[in-house]
């Protein structure tokens, strides 16, 4: 199925947004490197020293507008294209990292890699093309169908079964827990994002739908589901290791969002079931590469998978935006502390 010129416009802008993100992670982490080699104490340690470097703040701004080209893309294009299509910003992060960084690619990353990007030549090529919008209106009958509904409370439903039983219980011993809420609460996030870019998109257009209430409702379930996401995607990052929350926040997230726009936006219908198994056999490829470029991202690093002394370490992806710390306490941490990480991590498997 060829790609429509709206769909086209949404590939690029995705693209765009993965460019963008995945070199912000570079910048960021050379500001990092700055700040600390300027003041003496890391951010891993309560430094914050690199709100004054400008190398630190071009990280943010990059990643910043790779973020709004991401929200611009789904006004464009269906979930089932843009949100696959993330994982690229992984690759152009792991890329840079070995070249600029010299963090070194392992081989079967490079592998991950290739999955990642043939899987999203699959998905483009049989992307749906959606039905034209002419109001924030149509978008809400569509949040408001019996089908899209009943997801929606058995969203909440689960959310709340997490957050309150099993997140006191086991949310710090079961990787699951906070991941599944983040996950959850990310679906529902990117179907009003997207209705929200709809919405501003036809209101630019000189159809304004800033007169509708239900346009400032789905403003407000943006906020509340994002503040959400990412609190508990802060407490897993705290809580376990990076290489295993990683690929299991991705598969979730990713996942369940495609679930819920071919159940609101009916992405699906009109579509052979061969053009369906073909978006599924890439997104399953584009999931597997992910997962195996984060799991062979310490091979490097750990003697028991190299037999020799610890090598720099990799770089953290686009799902740890805001988490400064972390990544400069992983870029630093070196020595006797390498084998102890590495029996932690394959401990976490």
């Amino acid at each position: 199925m060829g790609l429509s010129k709206e769909n086209l416009k949404g590939l690029i802008l995705a693209l765009v947004s993965s460019g963008f993100i995945g070199a912000s992670f570079i910048i960021k982490k050379q500001g990092l490197r700055r700040a600390a080699a300027a003041s003496g104490v890391r951010a891993g340690f309560g430094g914050y020293y690199y709100l004054l470097e400008p190398l630190w703040w071009v990280g943010m701004i990059t990643m910043i507008v790779g973020e709004v080209a991401n929200f611009v893309a789904y006004a464009f294009a269906p979930a089932v294209l843009v949100t696959p299509l993330g994982a690229l910003s992984i690759i152009v992060s792991a890329v840079l990292a070995d070249i600029i960084l010299k963090e070194k690619l392992h081989h079967l990353g490079i592998l991950g890699c290739v999955m990642c990007i043939a899987g999203s030549i699959i998905i483009v090529i049989h992307a749906p093309r959606e039905s034209p919008i002419n109001s924030v209106l149509q978008i809400w009958d569509m949040a408001t169908q019996p089908a899209f509904l009943a997801y929606v409370g058995s969203v909440i439903v689960l959310v709340f079964i997490l957050v309150f039983h099993f997140a006191p219980k086991c949310g710090h011993t079961n990787v699951l827990v906070f991941t599944g809420i983040c996950s959850l609460m990310g679906s529902l996030s990117v179907m009003s994002v997207k209705a929200l870019g709809t919405s501003l998109k036809l209101t630019f257009e000189g159809k304004n739908q800033l007169i509708y209430p239900e346009t400032w409702f789905f403003m407000l379930v943006v906020a509340i589901c994002v503040i959400m996401q990412m609190n508990y995607l802060n407490k897993a990052l705290d809580t376990f290791n990076t290489a295993v929350v990683s690929p299991i926040y991705y598969v979730m997230f990713t996942t369940l969002t495609i679930l819920a726009s071919v159940i609101m936006f009916k992405d699906w219908d009109g579509q052979s079931g061969g053009t369906i198994v073909s978006e599924i056999c890439g997104f399953i490829v584009v999931l597997s590469g992910t997962v195996l470029l984060h799991t062979t991202k310490d091979f490097e690093r750990c003697p028991s998978f190299r037999g020799a002394g610890p090598s720099s370490p990799t770089l953290s992806t686009r799902l740890y935006t805001g988490n400064a710390d972390f990544l400069l306490k992983q870029d630093e941490e070196s020595g006797s502390l390498d084998s102890n990480l590495c029996s932690r991590r394959q401990e976490s498997y």
